[in-house]
């Protein structure tokens, strides 16, 4: 038995190491890009707002619906 002596056991760890050396960025990013998306929740007029900007409804449709919301 010449040799380190760990067997099966050392391929078993490289594995192990290279499997936490890729996975530990990928978890990272992972969990910033999910926070970034969970941030604040748009109210129900700021959304109403940004669809009146883009142009999806008219400004008697965008008055109508901000006084049902008030």
């Amino acid at each position: 038995m010449d040799g380190w002596g760990h067997g099966l056991f050392g391929g078993v760890w490289m594995i192990l190491f290279w499997g936490v050396i890729i996975a530990a960025p990928a978890l990272l990013v992972w969990l910033a890009v999910r926070g970034s998306r969970r941030g604040r929740q748009q109210s129900a007029r700021e959304i109403l707002e940004e669809r009146y900007a883009r142009g999806e409804i008219d400004a008697d449709e965008f008055e109508e619906r901000k006084r049902n919301l008030d």
